[in-house]
């Protein structure tokens, strides 16, 4: 494959897009079809939980694309690139690795139920007959269920990645590329799980980080550079802004760029990447900030990653799937990747022809 569409060469032309599929997202078949949608849109990288059983959806989501792509050719497809697969990781307790739940029998019948209306993963119902709580695979720990429970019911479980697990994970799944969620003042945990990845990690073609915003960010975040030098691949900053609210509307994205504005300038070794709060506000908006390669007079982001907008955007196709899988129906496929590149093409300058 030419370098020209390899995802290196996204992120060394600002234009790397990644699909955030959920470090706690669990829904086999949502997430085998966003991967199928999202790859065949031109994704650069696949974001998803460090469950073999997550992986392997996304892998059979990419390798349905590339079948597809190939049996395209010489009707509209240039080229799909493999995007890269990444997992995600945690030192300590982050809003990313956790799970709502509650007990429904402890529920008013009264009650208007606003955790079911306020959920973005549909993942609360309530059923006369049948499962009436929170369903655990899509559930991806927004946690906005939380302060809209009358009762004050829904309480989180949290859990940390555990290193002796996630080293041969490595390995074994033939990842592609890993992010490590931090955050200020987890120094010594992210050192251990560091020294349990570390020797896996030249099997890799890139590393992010994640951290969200705090006084003394650089200053944690050159000391996890010098903690991990010499890396055996290129590094990504990924400038955590608003977790998992880009779906809300449009001022979420202001947190993503200014954190992103704030790490470029710091001349941190490494790319900066945009995630929290990301949607169809977010490029427009580096546009209009000068902060893309295109018309950047000093520092440029690399690229955006794009999680629960990405997903919102195609869950009205998705959902009438029922069980069925997205390339046996071609109609809502197309409808799923072309909603897909509308997103993708906004970092991406060259136009594609989607529709075979």
């Amino acid at each position: 494959m030419s370098d020209l569409y390899y995802p290196i060469h996204s992120l060394k032309e600002g234009n790397w897009f990644k699909l955030i599929c959920g470090a706690s997202f669990q829904d086999l078949p949502a997430i085998r079809s966003l991967a199928l949608a999202y790859t065949l849109a031109g994704a650069d990288c696949i974001d998803v939980a460090a469950d073999p059983a997550v992986i392997t959806a996304a892998k059979e989501g990419i390798a349905v694309a590339r079948e597809l792509a190939e049996a395209a050719k010489g009707k509209g497809f240039t080229r799909v690139s493999r995007p890269w697969l990444m997992v995600s990781l945690n030192d300590g307790e982050d809003p990313h690795f956790r799970k709502a739940e509650f007990d429904s029998t402890q529920c008013p019948s009264e009650c208007y139920r606003p955790c079911e209306t306020i959920c973005p993963a549909d993942a609360i119902a309530f059923q006369e007959i049948g499962f009436s709580g929170v369903l655990d695979s899509r559930c991806y720990g927004c946690g906005r269920c939380l302060p809209v429970c009358p009762s004050q019911l829904i309480i989180t479980r949290s859990y940390v990645s555990t290193p002796s697990a996630i080293a041969p994970l490595i390995q074994e799944m033939d990842i592609d590329a890993i992010e490590i969620h931090t955050q200020v003042g987890h120094g010594e945990d992210f050192k251990r799980l560091w020294s349990a990845i570390a020797s896996r990690c030249h099997r890799l073609k890139v590393i992010a980080i994640s951290c969200p915003d705090h006084p003394v960010l650089i200053d944690y975040l050159y000391e996890l550079y010098k903690l991990m030098s010499p890396l055996p691949c290129p590094l990504i900053w990924q400038t955590d802004g608003r977790p998992m609210s880009g779906d809300i509307g449009r001022g979420t994205t202001r947190a993503a760029i200014e954190l992103a504005r704030k790490v470029l300038k710091a001349r941190l070794p490494g790319y900066v990447q945009l995630a929290g709060g990301t949607n169809s506000h977010t490029v427009p908006k580096l546009r209009s900030m000068r902060l893309l390669k295109q018309n950047s007079e000093c520092f440029y982001i690399s690229g955006v990653a794009y999680g629960s907008y990405a997903r919102t955007l195609l869950a009205p196709i998705l959902d009438k799937l029922e069980s069925a899988q997205l390339e046996n129906c071609p109609q809502l496929l197309w409808q799923a990747v072309g909603q897909a590149y509308s997103l993708v093409s906004q970092l991406k300058s060259a136009a594609l022809s989607l529709q075979p």
